[in-house]
Formats: C-alpha cells, structure tokens, sequence
C-alpha cells in the first residue's frame, strides 16, 4: 500500500493540517492514476523553497510548490496522457507555507482547497504531467479537475476561464 510520507520543516504546516491534506491529495490522486506509490511532502517556508528552487531550478525566489519524479519520463506528444511510471515510488514534494497563504489569501479561496490542489498538481508532475505547452496544460488542468472534483473542490481554474 502507498505511503505518502510528510515531513514538517516549518511548523506552521503543523496547525495548517498539511499531513491530513497530503494524505487526502495523494489517496485521491493515486486512485485517479490507478497506482499505488509513495510520496515524500515536505512542509516548508519561502526561505527554504527559494533556496531549493535556486539550486534545482537555477531561479532563486520562492515558488509554491516543487517536485522531484523518482523516475525520468518518457517523451510523448504534446497533449498525450502520459504513460505511467513502473516505479513503487513516485518522488518528492515541497511545499512553502508563506506563499500558499498569500496566494490563497489574494486570489480568494480556501486555504485547504489551494494547498490540496497544489499537491494534486505536484503529484501529477510525478507522474508525468506537465504544461510545458497549450495542449499539455489543458491535459493537466482537466486531470486536475478529475482529481479535486471527487474531493469536493472545484474548478481551481474556472475564475481564471471566465
């Protein structure tokens, strides 16, 4: 069975509830891929992500959320679902307190519901997803509703859409 291991740096993440989220985002998500895998989130800070996102990304600024796939994807064209991993493990995740709170706060929507949609989104960079073009982001964000839907979350893009 799937684990989806959580890791507090900052203790914010504590109160917020982000092991209940990641468990519920991951459970949902994994069932929406048919795989069972493990996941590592870690909980952090602006300051920690900044400095991931510096050494990972080479972009030394804060960002919500990032992830490490356990396994490197096969090319497929661009709007194709994405085959999925042969791996008991699916990758790493983490996520900034501060600028979920921010984002959340200035594009008005719940706190719980923006951080669970940005573990759905993380965990579907795992499994292949992407948005590097039009077609592959709409691949993304319609996997993304299948995802948070069952969740009783809605469309996190349906304000952006109108």
């Amino acid at each position: 069975m799937a684990e989806i291991d959580v890791v507090i740096e900052d203790d914010r993440w504590d109160d917020a509830g982000l092991e209940e989220l990641a468990e519920r985002a991951g459970r949902s998500t994994l069932a929406w891929l048919g795989m069972d895998a493990d996941i590592c989130v870690m909980g952090c800070d602006d300051t920690r992500i900044a400095a991931l996102n510096a050494d990972f990304r080479g972009k030394p600024r804060p960002t919500n959320v990032l992830s490490w796939p356990a396994v490197e994807h096969a090319e497929r064209e661009p709007g194709a679902k994405p085959p999925l991993p042969d791996t008991d493990e699916l990758g790493d995740i983490a996520i900034s307190y501060d600028r979920c709170v921010s984002e959340a706060e200035t594009q008005g929507k719940q706190f719980d519901a923006h951080v669970t949609h940005l573990l759905v989104h993380a965990m579907l960079h795992l499994a292949g997803y992407d948005h590097v073009d039009d077609s592959d982001a709409e691949t993304m964000e319609a996997a993304e509703r299948s995802v948070l839907a069952p969740l009783g979350i809605s469309d996190p893009y349906q304000e952006r859409d109108q």
